[in-house]
């Protein structure tokens, strides 16, 4: 039988570094059964033993999903110990949900981590003291430095063995009237679990008074109303400079290299005796289009998820929520909405599925429908040549107006986020309590590893499977003709007096509808139609794209119309998929698809009108 051990603490307490240490290589994520709250899992060093890593939360009596769950498992009786991962700078906030914890679960042993931060601030913590008030093993760690851990691991051995002897201390609460809702019983028990930490912080811990002092003078600055919102603009404006300029060369020896990988793919094909249309559908269909995908994709989000995680793990991102609560509680949405926000700017996938820090199912939802207005890095190269080609003219006219784009995206979300909260989602915001973590230096080298492993290449791998069958139906429908005319031009002559409504033609509505599987595929496919070509283009170089445009009657107007869409349109087929195992709702999958494409032809068809002459 599998003997499980599971590893509880707060958010941001070091708690994934422990057991990335205890684990090494041996580990993998997964869902809970019939649930959507991701779980990791690996092997401890020397084997014997599994390790559980539960969703981070502060407490076992708040409504979260993840929350839910971390209790549900602890109380379940899978895991025959428990490892209590506490901050040993902020001790008196982890002992709350250690303490509630040992309720339910005796064979406990807390890992008293960030000991190395605790020692800079001239915190000094009594760990055999700590070890008679909560009855169980206490283990000082530095997991980042690897100090402790071995004395952890045999702690850890020791509890699933049953060896260690515990004698859990026991919250006291007070009486409680019959009358009372279960949620003031669950507050009334929250307020007693944090008086017995108080009190046993107040015995084990002796801490200076400046001992926050670094943070609070940084707080002062960052979180400011004078400089907390500039600061906060040119740093995530610094962040998608960096992310979009920084890609342009990777993109570019990605895309040759990969292209050129076609020739020798399409002899070996030819050497299996496989016919000329099936050699070309998957060399010129299959290929290009997944070649497009990933050399478009990969440099962005290589960059920007590292650049997110360092961002994080500085303790940068919860202040963000902060700055931006006033404006989503203003919308009646979460504050915690800003950070799902800024994770669509690298993936709208990755930004619904971090819809599930949200606790309210009201503003998740929110968070979840609104998540498309901020615009993907598969969109952001039609943008970067919109903004800086086509109107600008220049690298920096066209970063400014870039900057506005991003802005009015924000926009746009707050406002659908206010629309849908006073309508569908009709209710008031549900407040919630948002830590603000110390300051840390980041692991610059484990971060990188971490974001190109857990986010890049699963976001990727997910984008190239549905990425590689779309080649194939662009490719035939460029290629197969009726009346010596290919399908593709009879589809845009088709869709082109329905596209001059909202602006455009029928090239660019195609481009958006063939485009559903990755944002990436939009602009190639716009010069494929262009060109009548029998393959998607490549080397896409922006000057002779906008002569292009230019020669098959581009104006402002199509051009700003454009522009709309590619902000406000359907998400892709990925974010449509994971919207639809997040909600676990084909209403709400269809919702979110209708909502950003009814604003963003709405809006073309305003500024048509704008542009076009009465009388």
């Amino acid at each position: 039988m599998r003997r499980t051990v599971a590893l509880a603490g707060n958010p941001n307490v070091g708690k994934s570094t422990v057991f990335n240490a205890l684990t090494g290589s041996r580990q993998h994520t997964g869902n809970w059964s019939g649930k959507t709250v991701a779980c990791a899992e690996g092997r401890l060093r020397g084997g014997g033993l599994t390790l559980t890593d539960l969703p981070g939360t502060y407490s076992l009596r708040a409504h979260s999903e993840e929350e839910r769950a971390a209790r549900e498992f602890l109380v379940s009786g899978q895991a025959c110990a428990v490892v209590l991962v506490a901050d040993a700078g902020c001790l008196e906030r982890s002992l709350i949900l250690a303490l509630q914890v040992l309720e339910v679960q005796k064979n406990a042993i807390l890992c008293l981590n960030l000991m190395d931060e605790a020692a800079k601030k001239g915190i000094e913590i009594d760990a055999a003291a700590l070890e008679r008030e909560l009855g169980i093993p206490v283990i000082p760690c530095a997991a980042r430095q690897g100090k402790g851990l071995h004395e952890l691991e045999a702690a850890i051995r020791r509890a699933a063995a049953g060896e260690n002897e515990t004698h859990p201390t026991a919250i006291r609460y007070p009486a409680m009237d019959e009358d009372l809702t279960e949620e003031q019983r669950d507050d009334i028990a929250t307020a007693a679990a944090a008086l017995r930490a108080e009190e046993i912080a107040l015995t084990c811990v002796r801490q200076p008074e400046c001992a926050c002092a670094r943070d609070d003078r940084a707080d002062d600055v960052i979180l400011s109303r004078r400089f907390g919102v500039p600061l906060m603009l040119l740093l995530l404006a610094g962040v998608f400079y960096i992310t979009l300029f920084g890609a342009n060369v990777p993109s570019e020896w990605l895309s040759t290299h990969l292209l050129a990988l076609g020739t020798p793919f399409a002899g070996a094909l030819a050497k299996l005796g496989l016919p000329p249309f099936f050699v070309s559908m998957l060399t010129d269909g299959l290929w290009r289009v997944l070649a497009t995908v990933v050399s478009v994709m990969l440099p962005p989000m290589a960059i920007f998820f590292p650049l997110f995680t360092l961002l994080e793990d500085a303790g940068y991102l919860p202040r963000v929520a902060f700055q931006l609560d006033h404006a989503f509680q203003c919308a009646r949405a979460s504050g915690k909405q800003s950070l799902t926000m800024c994770m669509g700017f690298g993936c709208n996938a990755c930004g619904v599925s971090g819809c599930r820090i949200i606790d309210s199912p009201r503003e998740r939802l929110i968070a979840i429908l609104t998540n498309s207005f901020a615009p993907c890095n598969g969109r952001f190269p039609l943008l970067i040549f919109l903004c800086s080609v086509f109107f600008a003219g220049s690298a920096a006219g066209g970063a400014m107006l870039l900057t506005g784009v991003i802005a009015a995206s924000v926009g746009l979300t707050l406002l659908m986020s206010r629309i849908l909260s006073a309508t569908v989602l009709h209710g008031e915001a549900v407040s919630f309590a948002l830590e603000l973590p110390p300051y840390r230096m980041p692991q610059v080298g484990r971060v990188i590893v971490r974001s190109v492993r857990d986010r890049t290449l699963f976001v990727l791998a997910r984008a190239a499977a549905v990425a590689a069958p779309a080649g194939v139906l662009i490719w035939i429908l460029a290629n197969v003709q009726i009346g010596n005319t290919a399908i593709l031009s009879h589809i845009t002559a088709f869709l082109d007096p329905a596209a001059r409504v909202f602006g455009i033609d029928g090239v660019i509505l195609l481009a958006f509808i063939l485009g559903f599987p990755a944002n990436e595929l939009v602009m190639p496919l716009i010069v494929m139609g262009y060109l009548s070509s029998g393959t998607i283009a490549s080397g896409v170089d922006f000057a002779s794209f906008r002569a292009l445009l230019l020669a098959n009657g581009w104006t402002v107007q199509t051009a700003l119309c454009t522009l709309v869409l590619t902000v406000a349109h359907a998400p892709c087929s990925t974010t449509c998929l994971t919207i639809l195992r997040e909600t676990r709702s084909a209403k709400w999958t269809l919702a979110a698809v209708l909502i950003p494409a009814g604003i963003g032809l709405a809006l073309c068809i305003l500024i048509h009108c704008m542009f076009t002459p009465t009388g």
